[in-house]
């Protein structure tokens, strides 16, 4: 099991990519911290890792007094925490820039952006005191190979991507790293936002995109994790792992 003895917490681990990276690190011997803004998806997705030793923690991760709760939650129940994954990530639908709402923008990077900001704020002393520890940040292809339609959402994981390298370059010294992983649009509740309407001819056109001829899995994003989070890249820091089939060369 290549993350044995490891505490990880996974925000947005009710669903799509949060929840096929939180599976696939309990199934390699960690125990996880399914985070979720609904407390009933959290405690869904705990239950499904049975005897894993899952913890369900209920926030909204744009708000800081609700991560430092999280964070405090898991540290009392696990003792430590190894791994955090920002994950948890928003959008809004597939429409003009001309046309996006100022409070949709604000939101986008308060999930998107900020987020990262608070948990690293609220995990990064624990780590430095436990001698070190991995942050692996959701950002997108879109970041890459930007698209009309998604300006904002664009940007916002953009930042996640410099955010990731400036993190890591700055964390070094405390033995903590930092990589983020770029996926292309996947089977998750967000596909129909990012296409702004879900039809088998638009998902055709999509994929045709990809060199591979699919979208992604949450188990091809949970893998991914995986590597990033073992000793097997423990010399990695800063990378931004394209995991899209091809989309961005």
């Amino acid at each position: 099991m290549r993350l044995k003895g490891k505490t990880a917490l996974v925000t947005g681990a009710g669903q799509g990519f949060g929840f096929g990276i939180a599976e696939i690190f309990a199934r390699e011997g960690a125990r996880v911290a399914c985070l979720d803004v609904k407390a009933d998806v959290a405690e869904a997705a705990a239950k499904r890792f049975g005897d894993a030793g899952a913890l369900a923690v209920c926030a909204d991760v744009s708000k800081r007094d609700e991560v430092e709760r999280a964070a405090k939650t898991v540290i009392e129940a696990f003792g430590r925490v190894d791994i955090v994954v920002n994950n948890a990530g928003t959008t809004h639908r597939n429409k003009p820039l001309m046309e996006v709402e100022e409070a949709e923008f604000d939101r986008i990077f308060a999930v998107n952006v900020k987020s990262i900001f608070l948990t690293a704020q609220a995990f990064v002393p624990h780590m430095r005191e436990k001698g070190g520890g991995v942050f692996i940040n959701v950002g997108s292809t879109a970041a890459l190979r930007p698209r009309p339609g998604l300006t904002v959402y664009n940007a916002s994981k953009g930042a996640v991507h410099v955010m990731t390298k400036s993190m890591a370059v700055e964390l070094a010294p405390d033995k903590i790293r930092v990589c983020a992983l770029a996926p292309v649009a996947g089977e998750t509740p967000l596909l129909a936002m990012f296409m702004g309407e879900d039809t088998p001819e638009k998902r055709a056109a999509f994929r045709a995109t990809v060199p591979l001829g699919r979208f992604s899995t949450p188990h091809d994003i949970g893998a991914a994790a995986l590597y990033l989070a073992s000793d097997e890249a423990a010399f990695l820091t800063g990378v931004v792992l394209e995991v899209d089939g091809g989309r961005c060369i």
